[in-house]
């Protein structure tokens, strides 16, 4: 089990501090820079390991970024602390964007993204919340961490701590029926500490999610499930952090987030086949410049 980076753990709420005080301009400008550095890791443990979901990764950085600098009830001195909100990752396959996020949180010392889908390294592939602090759930399997996330959400009504729940799931990923049955709990225990955050880049592996199995009008459907939903720019932080805020209804918070698969980088923006694939010595060179 990896330990906190105890150093960093302290920059990282003196950088929440910074947040809270500053206006919205000051937030974005933090936030961006933060969410470019990560995405900076992120490159450089897909190129060196030679394996990895970049164009995901970089689709859910800004989620990521908002949520645990600007959002999230946790500490990473102490990540199973009662009453802490949870943070479930569904599209677990992603894991290499929340590993470098917890990582510039102080959760682990950054040196271990180095280790990233090495034999035997804590960062596996897919998040294990054995290994690795701040993952609240094991996932991999597309359409398990929403109904987890719903269970945690039940279990914090139950124990009446006010912690909440938020989950980002991948836009494919809502195919999938176990979400749906999820949803319906969700709304039937008027879960209103739950947000689902859907990372709508539009692409899942193979096809763009419009011709594989369309999810449109998204929105509506997720509003005739109970939902109370709030579409937004995925990349801007402030509309993240106002999507973020308390549901006003007693109902669930689904936020559907528009993002682009693998924002930052012009030659893998919007392109299908850099679901899964690994950028060339040259190509690593030149995603580091445009994300500098």
């Amino acid at each position: 089990m990896l330990t906190a980076d105890a150093s960093q753990a302290a920059e990282w709420r003196s950088l929440r501090e910074e947040l809270l005080a500053g206006d919205a301009s000051f937030r974005a400008g933090k936030l961006h820079e933060r969410a470019q550095a990560t995405r900076r890791s992120i490159l450089e443990m897909i190129s060196t390991a030679g394996q990895g979901h970049i164009g995901g990764d970089f689709s859910v950085t800004d989620i990521l970024t908002v949520l645990f600098d600007a959002v999230l009830n946790v500490d990473p001195e102490d990540p199973r602390k009662d009453g802490r909100d949870q943070f479930v990752l569904s599209k677990g396959h992603c894991a290499a964007a929340l590993y470098s996020t917890l990582a510039h949180c102080g959760f682990f010392p950054a040196s271990e993204l180095t280790t990233f889908m090495e034999p035997l390294s804590a960062l596996n592939g897919h998040p294990n919340r054995v290994k690795v602090p701040g993952v609240e759930t094991n996932t991999g399997p597309l359409g398990h961490g929403l109904p987890v996330a719903v269970g945690a959400a039940i279990g914090s009504k139950l124990r009446g701590n006010g912690a909440n729940v938020y989950v980002v799931l991948g836009d494919g990923e809502m195919q999938e029926g176990s979400n749906w049955e999820a949803l319906m709990s969700a709304s039937h225990h008027k879960l209103d500490n739950l947000h689902v955050i859907v990372d709508r880049n539009r692409l899942q592996q193979g096809a763009r999610t419009e011709d594989t199995n369309g999810l449109d009008p998204l929105d509506a459907r997720l509003a005739a499930f109970g939902l109370e939903v709030r579409v937004i720019d995925g990349h801007d932080y402030n509309e993240l952090i106002d999507a973020f805020a308390p549901s006003t209804t007693g109902s669930p918070v689904a936020v559907i987030a528009n993002t682009t698969k693998g924002k930052g980088v012009s030659f893998i923006e919007d392109r299908v086949e850099w679901h899964h694939k690994v950028p060339s010595k040259e190509q690593t060179i030149q995603a580091f410049q445009e994300l500098s």
